[in-house]
Parts: C-alpha cells; sequence; structure tokens
C-alpha cells in the first residue's frame, strides 16, 4: 500500500472513530479530499484506495487538472471561495459548491444554471469566527441571505460551511464548530420553503475529528491524506 492510500484510510479510521464517540454513524460523514496543488499520481492512489470527492479551491487549476483524470470516476467540490466571473467555468465541473457567500453570486450561479439547465447543490459560508480574513456571511445575516437565495429554483441549498480559526489544539476549534450546528438547527426551524441543513462542511487536517464530534458531514482534509505541498 502506498504512503497516500494509506493516509487516506486512516484519515477514514480516525473519522469513524470520532463518528461513533458522538453517537453517529461513520457513513454519515464523507471525506472530501482537498487535492489542491497536489500531482496526479498522488490524486490517483487516493481514488484507488476509496477516495471519492475531490475538493479544490481554484476554478482554473481544477479545469486543468480534471482534464488530465478525466477516466475517473470522482466527484468535484469546490471549496474555495468562487469569484462570479469564474462561475461559468465552475459550473462545468464542479457538482456542489461549499462557499456561497453572497446574494451576487447566488444571482450568477442561477443565471449560468438556467443556460445549462442545471440545479447546483451549494453550502452557503459562515464566518463563525468574525476574522476579517475569511469569506462567509456573518451569523446575523445568514437568515436574509437564505430567504433571498430560496427564490432562486435553480440555487439549492444543502447546508453550511465555515473555515475555523488555525488554533495550537484542535479542541479550541469546537466552539466554532458547534456554532455552525446551532445555527444549522436554528436555519431549520426557520421553515425557509426549498432550504435544506443537511449538510454541514467543517473541519480540515488539524481539526477534522472534533468537527466529526459537532455534526460535519463533509471534513475537508488535505495534508494528513497527501502531506504538505510545496
Amino acid at each position: 500500500m502506498g504512503e497516500v492510500a494509506a493516509s487516506y484510510r486512516r484519515v477514514c479510521a480516525q473519522v469513524a472513530e470520532a463518528a461513533l464517540r458522538a453517537g453517529r454513524r461513520p457513513e454519515d460523514v464523507t471525506v472530501v479530499a482537498v487535492s489542491k496543488q497536489v500531482d496526479d499520481e498522488r490524486i490517483r492512489e487516493a481514488v484507488a484506495a476509496g477516495a471519492h470527492i475531490l475538493g479544490e479551491n481554484r476554478v482554473q487549476e481544477a479545469l486543468e487538472k480534471a482534464k488530465r483524470l478525466g477516466d475517473l470516476e470522482v466527484s468535484w467540490h469546490l471549496i474555495g471561495h468562487l469569484q462570479t466571473n469564474k462561475v461559468k467555468y465552475a459550473l462545468r465541473l464542479f457538482h456542489f459548491i461549499h462557499s456561497l457567500d453572497s446574494m451576487r453570486l447566488a444571482r450568477e450561479i442561477q443565471l449560468r444554471a438556467e443556460k445549462l439547465g442545471i440545479e447546483v447543490p451549494v453550502l452557503v459560508e459562515v464566518n463563525v469566527s468574525g476574522e476579517a480574513s475569511k469569506y462567509g456571511v456573518a451569523p446575523r445575516e445568514l437568515r436574509t441571505l437564505l430567504e433571498q437565495v430560496a427564490t432562486l429554483p435553480r440555487v439549492r441549498v444543502q447546508g453550511l460551511m465555515t473555515v475555523a480559526p488555525v488554533v495550537e489544539h484542535m479542541e479550541k476549534a469546537r466552539p466554532y464548530f458547534r456554532r455552525l450546528f446551532l445555527l444549522a438547527r436554528q436555519a431549520e426551524e426557520w421553515g425557509i420553503p426549498e432550504v435544506s441543513m443537511q449538510h454541514l462542511s467543517m473541519g480540515m487536517t488539524q481539526d477534522f475529528p472534533v468537527a466529526v464530534e459537532e455534526g460535519a458531514t463533509f471534513v475537508r482534509v488535505g495534508t494528513a491524506i497527501f502531506g504538505a505541498c510545496s
């Protein structure tokens, strides 16, 4: 077994252990293998080991990579910030967008999706930490954005996403994941038509076990699978 395959399976085992600790089913949590800046050989090894979702941050890099890896049976998820002028390219590849953060972006996705005759599943990114360096809607603005996006028939909200601050120990990230979980439960109570809170995308290499314990359904893991990229 190669190094990447072993690492991927180790991450999956850690996810399963965290889910069981929280009284959850391991199969309800999906590992998004973050393949940005990862070479094709290592990506192929991860897919052969069972990775079926690849997460990318940049549209152009992902499109070029997908051409070379077109034989792989994988789903591509956009986990990075999406600019409105890249939407038309993003919808050619990505099956899921984790980073909807404005009505302007939602309208552009609606426009392009309508032309393509598709529906686009998205997660609304929430800046739960309040850090100026992070994208995402403020928690107090979430309901308004959800209500507005719900009017767009081609944009299908499936849940929420957040990026926790970088912390020295994963336990310090727990309050941010807990807040996203509680926001999702609150959003369910709002009962906005056509808005689902099925998914929570949270947790990365440094903190994904805690994210799973707090309700993540997608964890976005790169370094722990592929190693550090230069």
